[in-house]
């Protein structure tokens, strides 16, 4: 996709060596593909009523959170379990 929008400046940017709107039209595909393009993240999707500091969050979003955090907890032991004097040296650092 992103070849496709280059090529498609590059011929768009020769063709405005003669008329100017050719410019304009490689500049106005760039911006679209900036903005709306595969690469760049869209406006999140509207939910219902809002999130407030009250709300909780939706359960796919805890599900995932709830799930790295236990993937990290089960990184830390394995840390803790295959590297001991370091873990320990850590530990000590970090009460100072």
């Amino acid at each position: 996709m992103r070849g496709i929008v280059v090529s498609g400046t590059v011929v768009l940017v020769i063709l405005g060596i003669g008329n100017h709107l050719w410019w304009l039209a490689a500049v106005a595909l760039l911006y679209l593909y900036a903005t709306h393009g595969r690469g760049s993240p869209g406006t999140p999707p509207a939910t219902g009523t809002g999130t407030g500091a009250g709300t909780p969050p939706p359960p796919d979003s805890y599900r995932t959170y709830r799930e790295r955090r236990d993937r990290q907890a089960r990184w830390e032991r394995r840390y803790r379990r295959e590297r001991p004097f370091e873990s320990r040296r850590q530990e000590r650092e970090k009460s100072r």
